[in-house]
């Protein structure tokens, strides 16, 4: 059903007939638009735990990487101090290379600021937001849970006429950051704010000639979203989540695992070419 028409049911209001002739298309068009609507949340969704999967991969797993490549150059360089050999020593050099590259943009600025420009842990520090990072991969149940149910009630497509559809789409940015952060008490507070707003109006009957240019607007904003899904679906990270679709924050603890037992292996090899 409808988030609108619940609205109006819940208030007592009858919902107004549409034009004659044109109520299957209006169905169509409802129909259209919830099926919109949860495709949306499922790509909005799946691009949160993309984006959260990667910064928590940079920074619980990159100090790893580091070491590995550390461990890496100086078994290259004990190898080359015993042999002589030029062609050990070239290795050497190569690998001690992929340690210490050319500082780049990122580098100097301390993570700040990079070629695509201010980073978010920058922005919000000067917009006085917290700075964190997110606590996990996906965002937890409850958060999950009262996400959908904003989107399914606050989503600029069940605007009743452009004139609400402004207020729709910035309360939609508040509660995607919040739900982007997983946090599912400002959720909740959002959740209250829209209880608290004003009823939408009614949905007035629209020409047919309206209804067929919204189905049209509708079919070219799911291929958007596909496009969307498919370009975050063939990414890196977007593949390693596609690896554990019911636990991706497991699959974090998998790969640390994993580097921590290749820096064991490393670090026990360089011990016994320096000892």
């Amino acid at each position: 059903m409808n988030p609108e028409a619940e609205t109006e049911a819940e208030a007592g209001d009858e919902p107004r007939a549409e034009e004659p002739g044109t109520e299957r298309l209006a169905q169509a068009v409802r129909s259209a638009e919830q099926a919109l609507i949860e495709f949306e949340i499922a790509v909005e969704t799946f691009r949160v735990e993309v984006e959260n999967f990667s910064r928590l991969h940079h920074q619980r797993l990159g100090p790893m990487y580091a070491r590995l490549d550390e461990l890496d150059a100086l078994i290259a360089e004990a190898v080359a101090a015993r042999s002589g050999d030029a062609e050990d020593t070239r290795r050497a050099r190569e690998a001690r290379a992929l340690v210490q590259p050319m500082p780049g943009v990122d580098d100097l600025l301390g993570g700040w600021i990079d070629d695509s420009g201010m980073s978010p842990e920058a922005t919000a520090m000067l917009t006085e937001q917290r700075v964190r990072p997110p606590a996990r991969v996906r965002p937890g149940d409850a958060a999950r849970r009262a996400y959908r149910e904003l989107v399914r009630k606050a989503h600029p497509d069940l605007a009743p006429d452009e004139a609400d559809r402004p207020r729709r789409e910035a309360f939609m940015v508040r509660v995607n950051a919040a739900y982007a952060d997983g946090d599912e008490a400002l959720l909740q507070e959002l959740a209250e704010e829209w209880a608290a707003g004003p009823v939408p109006a009614q949905r007035r009957a629209s020409r047919g000639e309206e209804l067929y240019a919204r189905l049209e607007w509708l079919a070219q904003r799911k291929d958007m979203l596909s496009a969307v899904a498919a370009e975050l679906e063939g990414s890196a990270i977007g593949a390693m989540l596609r690896m554990a679709p019911e636990d991706p924050d497991g699959l974090l603890v998998e790969i640390a695992d994993g580097l921590l037992a290749q820096i064991a292996e490393r670090e026990a090899h360089l011990a016994s070419l320096t000892g």
